[in-house]
């Protein structure tokens, strides 16, 4: 069974009534559900982060889905929860309203902001185009080493049997890998020494392979032949032909299945074409079992995310092409994608686009005492600290604790002396929300971002700007 979920679209089950497949639920039911627990997706500074959450009272069960997208296990082997990338805009419109009040709403305001937020909900939701995000972000080779942790499988659970327009994990791996292999084959395929074994005419090089050459030569009177085994240097190696192997089921899985890649097709069919020729002369690795204990070489570090995200793809598709090519039920493991990570990376691979790539005014990640700022801008009177915020639901107890938080940020010591900020002036915070409008180069260069940005009125230098996510 099922429970599908949508960022911040609640699930009830009531005691003794009806679920949303018409199926009664009764107090021992309830309390199986009761007895769930859910996935701790990470741990920071003592804090749990969930990838939903589960709201028990005496005779319901609330299911709430947060800032994760993926497919886990409720009760193992009878009831799961997928929650899929959509969004609903009309809370992004309810941010817009309630952010700019001078005063703090009261519960019972937000409470009916949350029951016209449901009312809403079906009508609003819109499908969040996290390929694109993805293929974004990982064009910028900066931001690209950064994409390591977006995304947790749990490969020693249970596997999961999901309809195939449900699968969210294949395409990103996929698209993920692809960006990969476009960063190597742009610096250029690694060589190396690998070994080579052939049945050499009238000479020989390297060692003599005596079982082999009983076996080819001697036992058919071919005496002329010697069959050996060499080295040789170049880029028809092991881990070349790795990748090929997994380009090729990438290649095929992407013609197959492109519905499922929310009509980025042309930009990953340019993307196959620019990869493609570089692994025209390789050749192909052959047997399951040299897939299987395949392992990367540590001193080519530039390969090792390659080859972990090549990895999950062919365990994925259990070293078998054709499952790639078949449109059937798909049995996934459990998985959860950080989206709010994923919409805080191409936040700062646009930053980094409309502003020449300069990593000296646009710091990344900046930590102290503990703390880590999403980006920092350091360039004189255009300084500020911004935050990218993937939160839809922004009601406005929860905008204000967001501003509370970037605002402590402009007070720290060490933040002001990095900015150069000698007096009592304060710092510009601004807010990045993900938005629903195309976007427009001059909102995000540093010199014009915050003309471009809307001031929050509640509070002084901080401003909230909103960035497009779909297309």
């Amino acid at each position: 069974m099922k429970i599908s979920l949508y960022e911040h679209v609640r699930h009830i089950l009531y005691e003794q009534k009806y679920d949303s497949d018409g199926n009664t639920v009764g107090a021992d039911e309830l309390s199986r559900w009761s007895s769930c627990i859910p996935r701790v997706y990470k741990n920071r500074r003592g804090q749990d982060y969930n990838c939903y959450h589960i709201i028990k009272s005496k005779n319901k069960v609330e299911l709430t889905a947060d800032y994760y997208v993926g497919v886990d296990w409720l009760i193992p082997g009878e009831k799961y929860i997928h929650v899929a990338p959509k969004l609903n805009k009309y809370v992004i419109e309810q941010f817009s309203e309630l952010s700019n009040k001078d005063s703090d709403v009261d519960e019972r305001e937000s409470d009916k902001a949350d029951e016209a937020e449901e009312l809403k909900a079906e009508e609003s939701r819109i499908q969040v185009n996290y390929l694109r995000m993805l293929l974004d972000a990982m064009s910028d080779p900066i931001v690209a080493k950064e994409c390591t942790d977006l995304i947790r499988i749990e490969w020693d659970d249970p596997m999961i049997c999901i309809e195939q327009d449900d699968d969210s994990l294949t395409p990103f791996l996929v698209v993920q890998f692809l960006q990969l292999l476009r960063q190597i084959v742009r610096k250029g395929l690694k060589k190396s020494y690998y070994n080579v074994r052939e049945n050499l005419n009238s000479r020989v090089k390297g060692k003599i392979l005596v079982g082999q050459q009983v076996k080819h030569n001697i036992l058919k009177n071919r005496l002329a032949k010697t069959y050996c085994e060499y080295q040789v240097f170049g880029d028809d190696n092991t881990e070349n032909r790795f990748f090929k192997k997994v380009f090729q089921f990438s290649v095929a899985y992407i013609g197959n299945q492109s519905s499922l890649f929310q009509g980025n097709e042309k930009l990953l069919e340019g993307l196959i074409n620019y990869i493609r020729p570089a692994f025209e002369h390789i050749g192909n690795l052959e047997g399951e079992d040299a897939l299987r204990q395949f392992k990367y070489n540590p001193f080519f570090k530039e390969y090792k995310e390659a080859l972990r995200i090549g990895g999950f793809i062919l365990k994925r598709f259990a070293y078998n092409i054709s499952q790639a090519t078949e449109k059937r039920a798909v049995d996934t493991p459990p998985f959860w994608l950080d989206m709010p990570r994923l919409f805080e990376l191409y936040v700062y691979q646009k930053l980094l686009q409309a502003n020449g790539h300069d990593t000296d005014k646009i710091k990344y990640q900046y930590s102290t005492y503990g703390n880590s700022l999403d980006i920092l801008i350091k360039d004189g009177e255009n300084s500020m600290i911004i935050d990218a915020k993937y939160k839809l639901q922004y009601k406005t107890h929860l905008v204000h604790e967001d501003i509370r938080q970037i605002a402590g940020y402009a007070r720290l010591n060490k933040v002001r002396r990095e900015l150069g900020v000698d007096d009592d002036r304060n710092i510009d915070c601004l807010i990045i929300y993900p938005d629903f409008e195309e976007e427009q180069e001059i909102k995000i260069k540093i010199n014009g971002i915050l003309a471009s940005s809307q001031r929050i009125n509640a509070y002084k230098k901080v401003y909230k700007l909103g960035l497009d996510i779909l297309t």
